[in-house]
């Protein structure tokens, strides 16, 4: 049986960063402070733990004074710098490029949309870090969609701007799309009265094209990720689509032998928050197992 890893998967550019300027501080301190998870991989986080990274939230941040605080990959809203300023704490920010130009742009539509009644929409999970920092550059006045029943809460007589999480999937993005388009027309609005803009980062939705071709080259599809993360979601979703015989694992614990009885061939792949090294270890662990007593 050949196991194959993909070569695409693994961590996004974002990700790799952050976690390489976590490691590089942590050369020269026993511990350093990490705003939320560095990464929605648990296997990730462990290691990492070992290594001196602590993982704070933002109630504990506004105790701390007099320290090194690591920003992760996904952006903070505006209040996070500010109570850095205030208690005197160094930011060491690894907030992905991609993120903060995102969020630059939507500070800006948002300013320029709500003086003519406009409104910022966001495609979006409720409660993500990165949807929290974007919603941040409006006060927390952006309005974020996840399904069409949350469409409700857009007002179609007034303007609408529409951005999206950067890891959200690119089908989803343009589904929501439409219906905006078709609820505005319907209340008379024109098309002026929609900006939409497609804000995925093409290295995670140049993705989905190649976990397609990936998923049908192989009998059996092993995909790893952490539970938490969107994008983990998102790309499953595509491996499960064109290959029935796809499975999600966060680590080789949660393998089954019985998944590879009659297989010849098995793919390992996995989310932009997954480490290859993680990928590494399920493909070792797959074949280590005896299949002659399955």
């Amino acid at each position: 049986m050949n196991v194959t890893i993909d070569k695409n998967s693994g961590y996004c550019f974002g990700v790799e960063f952050a976690i390489q300027m976590a490691e590089d501080e942590m050369e020269n301190c026993e511990e350093l402070y990490c705003l939320g998870d560095i990464v929605h991989n648990s296997m990730e986080v462990k290691r990492l733990y070992e290594k001196g990274l602590r993982i704070i939230d933002r109630e504990q941040l506004k105790e701390l004074r007099d320290t090194k605080v690591l920003i992760r990959a996904h952006g903070e809203p505006p209040e996070t710098y500010k109570t850095a300023l205030e208690n005197n704490i160094e930011l060491i920010d690894a907030s992905c490029p991609v993120v903060l130009k995102l969020q630059n742009r939507v500070k800006h539509a948002f300013d320029a949309d709500k003086p003519k009644g406009g409104q910022i929409v966001i495609y979006g999970q409720v409660g993500h870090a990165e949807v929290i920092g974007l919603a941040g550059q409006t006060g927390d006045e952006a309005i974020i969609v996840t399904t069409e029943e949350d469409l409700d809460k857009i007002d179609f007589t007034r303007p609408v701007t529409l951005f999206s999480q950067t890891t959200k999937s690119t089908k989803g993005f343009y589904h929501i799309k439409s219906l905006i388009e078709e609820r505005l027309q319907q209340a008379n609005q024109d098309s002026t009265a929609f900006n939409a803009n497609d804000s995925i980062c093409r290295q995670v939705s140049n993705r989905e094209p190649q976990l397609t071709k990936f998923s049908v080259e192989h009998d059996v599809i092993i995909f790893v990720s952490g539970k938490k993360s969107s994008n983990g979601k998102a790309l499953y979703s595509v491996c499960k689509q064109h290959n029935p015989n796809s499975y999600f694992v966060e680590n080789e614990e949660e393998l089954e032998k019985e998944w590879f009885a009659n297989a010849e061939s098995v793919g390992i792949c996995g989310a932009t928050s997954t480490p290859m090294w993680l990928m590494q270890q399920v493909a070792d662990s797959i074949k280590k197992f005896d299949f002659e007593t399955v």
